[in-house]
């Protein structure tokens, strides 16, 4: 029994007659080698050639944005799943966003990541399947913003009862500004109104309200505003479904109506806004609504007070004639002008004690002034001033005679002490020998001898001479 074993590893290609087998004929096929960027280039020209405009439905998992601002996610059913990419241009024109769980139709080319090795969809548009884009954005934003608290009812405030400047916040080409300015003139002619134009419909429409909200709630004195527009479809009305308009509405540092489309119109702004109004001029009344409750009430609280006024009259006057109908009340009249009368004789007699009083306290206060005045120290500071400057005349000319008389004198002393001065005997053509030393004067002819070196003082100036002859006579 033979096995597996005794058969040979490969069939033997000999002839049964033992003959050997006859060469090939035919020449293998050469092998084509590719690199693995080459097969990822071929594979991604395929699929793009193939694929080149696909819609694809499935779920969102593992969403995320990377920073660069584009979105990498992959979208799977039961069976599959396939990597994905928006890049941010596209993703910037979503009014949705993506997040896990969420079933979408994506639109977008089938392509090849080669670094990886992995095949993509690049989508270029993506849809909520069975929900509409714009009510599924409506929903998220929705959901943020009441879990943040800007819903509560608690952050909203009342409006002004009498408000003095009216903020309004709308397109100057649309008709919701022209309900407001009619509502508002017809019910309080007074206000003062503060228009900020603005764009209500468009791709810049929500920067452009959220910078008119800023800037008009900026201006001093502004108590309420009003922002809105008329009736259109939702993508008409869409630039107050935006998180920055919603946002500028919670900022606002005073109360802001909602007035946006129809009654049946309903945006994120009418969540936020403090009061919501179903139209522009319904905003309007709800605005100025206040005046009329106010200025009605001031009439009933005056009708009131009237016939509150009137009742305690009547019961007054009702009261007033029981008390004067009683007997002991007989004569009252008659003795209330005696005590009249006697109240003005006691009146007219303190009058005149007082006036009586009075004129002698003047009289002697009149006496107590001339006396006073007698010893005023400004008059006899005034008669001490004349005396002291009379007496400083005095001795002005008193010292000036003294001086005069003492210049004299000196004047003439000096001019003896000139006559017997030696410079004045010298000045008349006498002069002074001295010696060479100039330590003594020279008297006589006996003290110098010839040759001798000695030195006459004139009455300018000094000579120096030697003496030649010198005579010793008396």
């Amino acid at each position: 029994m033979s096995t597996l074993f005794d058969l040979p590893f490969e069939e033997s290609r000999e002839d049964p007659a033992g003959r050997p087998p006859a060469p090939d004929t035919v020449e293998p096929p050469k092998r084509r080698i590719y690199t693995v960027s080459e097969l990822a280039a071929g594979l991604r020209t395929l699929l793009e050639a193939t694929y080149p405009e696909i819609w694809v439905e499935g779920e969102i998992s593992n969403c995320r944005i990377w920073n660069t601002g584009h979105l990498y996610f992959t979208l799977k059913d039961e069976a599959a799943q396939l990597k994905a990419v928006m890049f941010r241009t596209a993703l910037r024109l979503l009014r949705f966003r993506p997040e896990d769980g969420l079933r979408v139709v994506a639109r977008g080319r089938i392509t090849v990541y080669e670094p990886k090795g992995e095949y993509q969809i690049v989508c270029e548009q993506m849809e909520p399947h069975g929900l509409g884009a714009l009510q599924l954005a409506f929903d998220q934003l929705k959901k943020r913003l009441q879990a943040e608290g800007l819903f509560e009812a608690a952050r909203k405030r009342a409006l002004p009862v009498l408000p003095r400047k009216i903020g309004i916040v709308t397109s100057l080409d649309g008709a919701a500004i022209r309900d407001i300015i009619h509502v508002l003139g017809r019910r309080y002619p007074n206000a003062h109104l503060v228009i900020r134009p603005s764009r209500v419909q468009g791709e810049d429409a929500a920067a452009d309200i959220a910078t008119a909200l800023c800037a008009i709630g900026n201006v001093p004195g502004v108590d309420v505003i009003i922002v809105g527009r008329g009736g259109g479809s939702i993508e008409d009305l869409w630039a107050f479904n935006e998180e920055r308009v919603a946002r500028a509405i919670a900022r606002s540092p005073v109360p802001v109506v909602s007035a946006v489309g129809h009654e049946t119109d309903v945006t994120i702004a009418d969540f936020v806004a403090d009061v919501r109004a179903p139209t522009p001029s319904a905003a309007a009344e709800m605005v100025v609504a206040r005046k009329d409750e106010f200025c009605a009430g001031i009439d009933r609280l005056a009708q009131r007070l009237r016939a509150a006024e009137r009742q305690r009259v009547s019961r007054l006057r009702v009261r007033l004639h029981q008390l004067t109908a009683r007997p002991g009340y007989a004569g009252f009249k008659g003795r209330v002008a005696l005590r009249g009368r006697r109240i003005a004789d006691l009146d007219h007699e303190l009058k005149r004690q007082l006036l009586s009083a009075l004129a002698r306290r003047s009289r002697r206060l009149q006496a107590a002034r001339l006396k006073l005045e007698a010893h005023d120290l400004r008059r006899r500071l005034g008669r001490l001033r004349r005396s002291l400057m009379t007496a400083d005349a005095g001795l002005g000319a008193a010292m000036g005679k003294r001086r005069h008389a003492a210049e004299l004198a000196l004047h003439r002393a000096a001019g003896r002490l000139e006559a017997l001065s030696p410079l004045g005997v010298l000045a008349r053509g006498y002069a002074v020998c001295w010696n060479a030393e100039r330590s003594a004067i020279v008297r006589e002819s006996s003290q110098v001898r010839r040759g001798e070196r000695v030195r006459v003082t004139l009455h300018r100036g000094e000579l120096e001479c030697t003496v030649e002859e010198k005579d010793e006579k008396d």
